[in-house]
This record gives structure tokens, C-alpha cells and sequence, in this order.
């Protein structure tokens, strides 16, 4: 298993690389994440085996938190079996409950 291997020729890199970005990590975790949901997060809720016709989350909006059973949703909204409509855009988490 000694056998020698060939040379292979990397080429020196001559140039500055600035590819590392400023990041801050804050000390205090926070329950409510500064970022809006993806819709992956939204779309893992309504295609669990367990969601046949509502599901009861508890969603994070600007206004504030609430539990809801969601029933539907559409390209921007989401739809409560109360037929409240929540807007993607104003999600700051959803948690299944």
C-alpha cells in the first residue's frame, strides 16, 4: 500500500481572497426569529401524513402569537378553519402544536 503517488500541480493563487462575510451572533436567544419563514417550512405542515384536514399551529405574526387551526393555503395567505386569513408575509414563525 506504499506505492507513491503522482505530483499534482496546484496553482499558487496570487490574488487577495475576501470572501469571508462580518457575522454577530448576539448573546440572548430569542424565540422569535428576526427572518420570515420559508415556504418549505409552511408546505412541511400541510404534507405531513397527519394533516388531513386541519392542523392546530402556533403562528408568530407581527400582531403578535396565537394558536389556530389552519385548514388551506393559498400563493400568499393562509387560510383558519375560523376562515381568518393570515398573510405568508407577516409570519415570523409557525410551530406545529
Amino acid at each position: 500500500m506504499n506505492k507513491k503517488l503522482p505530483h499534482v500541480y496546484a496553482v499558487p493563487i496570487t490574488k487577495e481572497i475576501k470572501n469571508n462575510e462580518e457575522i454577530f451572533q448576539s448573546a440572548e436567544r430569542s424565540s422569535v426569529r428576526s427572518t420570515p419563514i420559508t415556504e418549505t417550512e409552511i408546505n412541511r405542515i400541510f404534507s405531513d401524513k397527519k394533516h388531513v384536514y386541519k392542523t392546530r399551529v402556533q403562528i408568530t405574526t407581527n400582531k403578535g402569537s396565537k394558536e389556530v387551526d389552519v385548514v388551506g393555503l393559498t400563493n400568499t395567505s393562509i387560510l383558519t378553519l375560523t376562515g381568518e386569513t393570515i398573510l405568508i408575509s407577516d409570519l415570523l414563525d409557525i410551530k406545529k402544536v
